[in-house]
C-alpha cells in the first residue's frame, strides 16, 4: 500500500514541470514536415554550352543557360546569356536575356539587354529593354506587359474573301 520514497536514490533525471511542452506543440503544424527550419536550396549554376559545341534542336530549362557556341533551334530559360562569339538561329525566350553575340530570330523577355557587341536580326518583344551604344539591331521592338506568353504577338488578320455570286443560268 505504501512505498518507500526514492528521493535520495540515483535514477533517471526528471524534467522540471515548467519545461514540459504540450503534446500538440510537439507535432509539426503540417503533417510530414519537420519543425526544424531548413536553409533554402542553393540555386544551381548556369548550364554553359562551350564555344566548340553546336546544338541542332531546342533547349528548355527553368534554370540559367550561358551559350558560347552555336544553337540552331529555340531556347527557353530563366536567364539566358549569349556569349560574344555565340550564334543563335531561333527564338529566345527568357525572363532575363543578355545578348553579347549574334541572334537571328525573335527575342522575348521581361528584361532584354543588348551589349555593345550584340548583333540581333529579328524582333524583340520585351517588358524592359536596354541597348548599349555599338549594338547592331535589325527588326522591330515591341513592349508588352507579359512578353513571355506569346499571346500578344501580332497575328495577321484573316483576309476577307467575298462570297462568290451564285451562278444561275
Amino acid at each position: 500500500m505504501f512505498s518507500k520514497s526514492r528521493i535520495n536514490e540515483p535514477g533517471p533525471a526528471k524534467e522540471p514541470e515548467t519545461s514540459k511542452v504540450p503534446e500538440a506543440a510537439k507535432k509539426p503544424a503540417v503533417p510530414g514536415l519537420d519543425s526544424k527550419p531548413t536553409a533554402p536550396k542553393a540555386k544551381p549554376p548556369a548550364s554553359v554550352l562551350s564555344s566548340d559545341l553546336t546544338i541542332v534542336g531546342n533547349l528548355k530549362t527553368t534554370g540559367d543557360i550561358q551559350v558560347e557556341g552555336t544553337v540552331e533551334g529555340d531556347i527557353r530559360a530563366h536567364l539566358l546569356t549569349i556569349g560574344e562569339n555565340a550564334t543563335i538561329r531561333g527564338e529566345c525566350v527568357a525572363d532575363d536575356v543578355v545578348i553579347n553575340g549574334h541572334i537571328a530570330g525573335r527575342v522575348r523577355g521581361l528584361k532584354v539587354r543588348l551589349t555593345s557587341t550584340a548583333k540581333v536580326e529579328g524582333d524583340i518583344i520585351h517588358k524592359t529593354i536596354a541597348i548599349e551604344s555599338g549594338a547592331h539591331f535589325e527588326g522591330s521592338v515591341q513592349r508588352q506587359d507579359d512578353p513571355l506568353s506569346g499571346a500578344g504577338s501580332k497575328a495577321l488578320p484573316k483576309p476577307i474573301i467575298p462570297a462568290a455570286p451564285d451562278a444561275e443560268e
